[in-house]
């Protein structure tokens, strides 16, 4: 079978991951995949070189036409079975490519309860006829999407994202490399949060729930932050706001994340919105104790394996990680639990069938 994927970007995010690995596994499936994407730097990419990366150079209103057609002649040329997009400028993009160009099938991925405004949801309820089948991230994502009526009732479907546990596993050695890299002391507890600066993320609000914890916890302790993003300027000014400086190390972007995560004494999102939190699978995965603020997806990940907050209440927030320090025993039974329901080979499995059937 013949794959194209098509996906808005491939910054360092867990949508950017998702497809990557996706591709890499139908690759050692025996399928034939190239990555079409539509704008920015190559942070992420697959494992496999021969699975080829295409700039569409979607740079702006202005570069719109000239996209268009690149796409459209990448899949004349292509000529794939199957057209997968992912996130919703690629998804918008391919639909409207369809009307010019044909293709066997198209496939198109949301990955958030909340990937725009009402012009980006009445898009994509006017071309949802273009697409064989759309599916979202979650169940709770795809409710959001049916509430605000940009699919039809009962017509996207659930797929989740698959994680590659390979990559993602407890390391016995992390938390020794990363207190002597960082040069921490060894009774310090480690806090950690994994994602881009940006709005929907909602770092404020853990920066907050860590003032709060500066205050209540006798423990020291320390929250490593890794990323890096459009509002990092802002977040470096509110740690010295909240002169909580001694306790926020901001890494910038890691390529060790799951050390990181077997590192920690306690994994923490502090989001907004989400469509299903990859990151909080791949914490799990390396047996990390986790909070949550109560996004989309977040109760499908984490059932009784991690604790759930409020989203926008530092307060909770900083109770709840406050208790997952005092209880950071390795959390064996939530790896046991994403592995059973997370495994990129299962998820693999299941996008073939829908490729097959839809």
């Amino acid at each position: 079978m013949k794959i194209l994927y098509v996906i808005t970007g491939l910054a360092q995010g867990g949508a950017e991951r998702v497809v990557c690995d996706l591709a890499d596994k139908m690759l050692e499936k025996g399928h034939e995949v190239k990555i079409a994407y539509l704008t920015g730097d190559v942070l992420t990419r697959p494992n496999y070189n021969q699975i080829q990366l295409i700039e569409i150079s979607l740079t702006g209103a202005y570069s719109l036409p000239r996209a268009y057609l690149k796409l459209s002649k990448i899949i004349r040329d292509y000529r794939p079975d199957v057209v997968h997009a992912h996130m919703v400028h690629a998804n918008i993009l391919t639909r409207l490519v369809r009307l010019i160009t044909p293709m066997e099938k198209l496939i198109c991925t949301a990955h958030s309860s909340n990937e725009g405004g009402v012009m980006r949801m009445l898009s994509y309820r006017i071309t949802d006829h273009l697409a064989n089948l759309t599916t979202n991230v979650s169940n709770t994502a795809v409710a959001a999407f049916e509430v605000k009526y940009a699919v039809p009732k009962n017509s996207m479907s659930t797929v989740y994202n698959g994680v590659n546990f390979t990559s993602f596993t407890y390391k016995s050695e992390a938390k020794k490399i990363i207190v002597k890299e960082l040069n921490l002391s060894n009774d310090k507890k480690i806090i950690l949060a994994v994602g881009r600066f940006s709005t929907p993320k909602n770092y404020p609000n853990l920066l907050h729930a860590v003032k709060i914890l500066k205050a209540k916890l006798s423990t020291p302790f320390v929250l490593l932050i890794a990323g890096d993003g459009e509002l990092r300027y802002e977040i470096e000014q509110l740690v010295i706001a909240l002169d909580i400086q001694d306790n926020v190390l901001l890494l910038g972007r890691r390529y060790d994340i799951s050390t990181l995560m077997s590192a920690c004494d306690v994994f923490v999102l502090s989001s907004d919105y989400e469509g299903l939190p990859t990151v909080l699978i791949e914490a799990l995965a390396c047996q990390a104790q986790v909070v949550s603020t109560d996004v989309s997806g977040v109760h499908e990940i984490i059932s009784e394996y991690g604790k759930v907050v409020p989203i926008r209440n530092s307060i909770l927030l900083a109770n709840a990680i406050k208790d997952r320090l005092q209880n950071s025993n390795k959390n064996v039974s939530g790896q046991q639990h994403v592995k059973n329901k997370f495994d990129l080979d299962l998820i693999s499995d299941k996008w073939l069938k829908i490729y097959n059937e839809v």
